[in-house]
């Protein structure tokens, strides 16, 4: 990793707080973690040739979770686990509402779709990625000819093995690559999850908020082939046998205790420049929170009268709920402390400096301005990208389904040369063989509004920015009339019929007359177009902002860790409380008695009567805090995360599981931009909870000893 220790980064902090940073594991050495309290070696934490912490982490793709037996147990987030839950869920059997509990390996059932990585090497491969593209100064070149590169890296290494993942993952916005090989197991399946009414307590009400009572953890297993393959789902697989898991806590926690996190924080945006952020404020931020409300209420509706439909659509409504709180606040946080303008006068200070000194106003006095003028020409295209955007993701199961067999198939038909890197005929034959996973979220009354919903909104587009060819398509009908005819003529909703056209050519298609194939076929040149503007401005932007941190290097010259990207990261904090407003203090633990303080008997307060029924017996078996008198459910620290951290292991001075990860706090939302001390927390379900409910309310004590907790 020669190269980790040389490569800087400046946060607009420019130095780190202590409890600040998502750090590289190669980047251990730099904290001075025995001075904050560490006990145990760093060697413990991450060893590339020792067994470590680090193997006992477990990726799940969108969070994270940890082994916590010999047995391929893993414990991660309810909210992780819940679209596994809707899935595995039909009419009169709501594993959300109810929760499981498999008493047996047997009655263990498949977590659909879910999969369960571990990290089993990372190394420098920047000479090897930035050497193939060495004198191309075209930067749309520049990054096709490094991502064919990161392709054959990637392919060579993966060898056609399901079970392998290989990575390589720009740092620094591709100052810097690492290459990071997983292994890949196919087969998780759900041993307990408490009902929502512990797994999601207090719901969208209480999301990013504290004081908070959610009992926020699953239990899973993870499979493997008899062969030690990371197959898919088999009665003849076996439970994996971890390199390592982790051990749990005895001791309680105390304010001021010293804790680590592992896990994958999916993106942050703290180098971006005032260009990004304002775009963000003012349009991002603003329009993803209306898109995703009018879907919210459209799911509701379409909902109300169905519990199948509810269950098939659970799963979508939480992500785009808890998604949507998170821009709000990142809103009202920006506002509220004016972030904008002190990103712009931060950049004014620096631009004095580099237009102070004769070579760097020549290497850099423009970049600010040329970034600038890259969000300009983003603006020029900005509505009808934006109706753009919604058909793939915002316009039903069925509609997206057609455009991606569209899209294949136009991708197929071009010369090879001209074909996206990332085309790969393996790849599609892996989601065909998959494409059923998309039909658990579909619900078809939904399926039709979200479609009639952004039809409309086509409709509506201004001359000049029209898409004549869906106009054509709809030739004058109603959206509702054309949307109705469709669902009732086209046989996409038939899964297996679904997957027969990913092979048919875009004529055979056409022939088909599909209303959704048609939609995708009209819709396709401006999708084609869109992509090649936002390829244009993603190859530009990225080369602009590695001269924006050079820029601030040469002032500042202070290095620190990179963006977060899905790659594992080490945090360290200390157990605190915080004052989120004037007179106001907030405790950094929550408990038992909160819980049925807040109970209402109503959802999202709709407390368990067992659990109501332990309280006033206080029946908490060897859980109980000594100095709070009670159980412990939740705790904030300073540790810093951000999305993908869910699920994470929270651990002690000596290396010892002592909760998981499973939220920020709402006062400190703009994170993702910048750290701040003396309000951003993570907010952690405490395990002696997680243990005490699967224990004495749950009925899987056999789960405590498994992990070896007598």
């Amino acid at each position: 990793m020669k190269k980790l220790g040389i490569i800087l980064i400046l946060l607009l902090a420019v130095t780190a707080y202590a409890d600040e940073g998502m750090w590289l594991l190669t980047q251990l050495d730099q904290l001075k973690l025995k001075e904050q309290g560490l006990e145990i070696p760093l060697e413990a934490i991450y060893s590339p040739d020792k067994v470590s912490l680090t193997d006992a982490i477990v990726w799940l793709g969108g969070c994270s979770s940890s082994f916590v037996s010999p047995d391929g147990l893993i414990l991660t987030n309810h909210h992780c686990a819940y679209g596994a839950l809707q899935r595995a869920s039909k009419e009169g059997s709501d594993y959300i509402k109810n929760g499981f509990l498999a008493r047996t390996r047997g009655e263990e059932i498949q977590a659909i779709g879910s999969t369960a990585s571990v990290l089993q090497e990372m190394r420098d491969v920047t000479d090897d990625v930035l050497g193939t593209a060495a004198g191309i100064t075209d930067p749309v070149e520049r990054a096709k000819k490094i991502d064919e590169k990161i392709r054959a890296m990637t392919e060579k290494i993966e060898n056609g093995r399901e079970d392998i993942l290989a990575q390589v993952i720009a740092m620094y916005k591709g100052k810097q690559y690492i290459l990071f090989v997983y292994k890949r197991y196919r087969d998780v399946r759900i041993v307990y999850a408490p009902p929502a009414s512990i797994g999601k307590y207090g719901g969208d009400i209480d999301n990013w908020m504290w004081p908070r009572h959610t009992g926020d953890f699953t239990f899973m297993r993870v499979y493997q082939a008899p062969d030690g393959s990371g197959a898919t789902y088999s009665p003849d697989n076996v439970p994996v046998t971890p390199k390592n898991y982790l051990r749990v806590a005895r001791d309680h926690l105390k304010k001021g205790d010293f804790t680590f996190i592992l896990g994958f924080p999916g993106s942050t945006n703290r180098w971006r420049t005032s260009n990004s952020a304002g775009w963000n404020l003012k349009y991002n931020f603003p329009e993803t929170v209306q898109n995703f409300q009018e879907i919210i209420d459209i799911l509701d509706e379409t909902t109300r009268d169905s519990e199948e439909g509810r269950i098939r659509v659970a799963s979508l409504r939480s992500g785009l709920a808890n998604t949507m709180k998170n821009y709000q606040g990142q809103i009202e946080g920006m506002t509220k402390t004016g972030f904008l303008q002190k990103k712009k006068d931060f950049e004014k200070e620096l631009m004095d400096f580099i237009t102070g000194d004769r070579k760097l106003k020549q290497k850099y006095g423009d970049v600010l301005d040329r970034i600038r003028d890259q969000y300009a020409v983003l603006a020029e295209t900005k509505t009808k990208d934006d109706i753009l955007g919604l058909f793939g993701f915002a316009n039903g199961t069925i509609s997206s389904l057609a455009g991606q067999i569209w899209g294949v198939a136009m991708e197929r038909a071009k010369p090879a040369s001209e074909r996206n890197p990332g085309f790969n005929e393996e790849a599609i034959d892996r989601n065909v063989a998959n494409l059923h996973y998309q039909f658990y979220n579909y619900f078809e009354p939904a399926d039709k509004a979200m479609l009639k919903r952004v039809l409309t909104r086509a409709s509506a587009l201004p001359a000049g920015d029209r898409l004549e060819k869906l106009d054509a398509l709809l030739a004058g009908a109603s959206v509702d009339a054309f949307v109705e005819k469709a669902y009732a003529a086209s046989k996409l909703t038939d899964v297996e019929f679904a997957k027969t056209l990913f092979k048919k050519s875009p004529k055979e298609l056409k022939a088909l007359n599909d209303p959704f194939i048609n939609i995708a076929a009209a819709i396709y040149d401006e999708q084609e177009a869109n992509g090649k503007r936002t390829e244009v401005f993603n190859a530009t932007i990225q080369e602009l902002r590695k001269e924006y941190l050079d820029a601030l290097y040469a002032w500042k010259g202070a290095g620190l860790y990179p963006d977060a990207n899905s790659t594992l990261r080490f945090t360290y904090g200390h157990v605190a409380g915080y004052t989120p407003a004037d007179a106001v203090w907030y405790e950094p633990f929550t408990t038992l008695k909160g819980v049925v303080e807040k109970n209402t008997g109503v959802e999202p307060f709709d407390m368990p009567a067992k659990l109501g029924e332990l309280y006033e017996n206080k029946d908490y078996g060897t859980w109980m805090h000594p100095d709070l008198n009670d159980v412990c459910v939740g705790f904030t620290h300073r540790c810093d995360i951000t999305g993908g951290n869910s699920g994470s292991a929270v651990m002690n001075a000596r290396g010892e599981l002592i909760g998981l990860a499973f939220d920020g706090n709402y006062e400190a939302m703009t994170g993702d931009w910048q750290y701040d001390y003396d309000m951003q927390r993570t907010i952690s379900v405490n395990i002696h909870y997680v243990l005490f409910v699967a224990e004495k309310f749950g009925g899987a004590g056999f789960l405590l000893e498994e992990m070896g907790i007598n």
